[in-house]
């Protein structure tokens, strides 16, 4: 289930992205395939953890893949930004971005507290879910500000 729920954000905040991005490069195809191979990777480290019953082998492994897809979502986002200069719509909506910020942390928490509690990094892992379940209006206001 957790996964399925990390799957839905990533779903959502990359269609708001996309859509704030208003045009497409070469360099953003790229460092969207790069997301994709790591959010792909997903299935597999859930199944591992689920047959070994959040073990801490597994429970490293999806904190590392949790980790990877937040660095490739940040490349993209940082991609997008680039392209399309400081004033963008991208960059308005993203605006300090605490979220993406503290969420790597988090999962290095989560890998780092695998090895000896792996309940504990699995929490850290919902914890993260829940806080980028939380609304956030960023990108609405920026887009309702950019229509007016």
């Amino acid at each position: 289930m957790l996964s399925f729920v990390y799957v839905g954000i990533y779903w959502n905040n990359h269609h708001h992205m996309l859509q704030a991005a208003g045009r497409v490069t070469g360099p953003m195809l790229w460092a969207n395939l790069h997301l994709l191979f790591w959010l792909s990777l997903f299935p597999f480290a859930t199944g591992w953890m689920g047959e070994n019953h959040f073990a801490a082998a597994p429970s490293i492994a999806y904190g590392v893949v949790l980790l990877m897809a937040a660095i490739a979502y940040w490349i993209l986002q940082s991609t997008i930004i680039a392209s399309q200069g400081a004033d963008s719509l991208l960059r308005r909506a993203v605006g300090g971005d605490w979220k993406g910020k503290a969420s790597p942390f988090f999962y290095l928490a989560g890998i780092a507290l695998a090895t000896r509690a792996a309940w504990l990094a699995e929490s850290l892992y919902v914890l993260v879910a829940l806080i980028w379940l939380l609304p956030d209006r960023r990108i609405e206001r920026v887009f309702g500000d950019a229509n007016k």
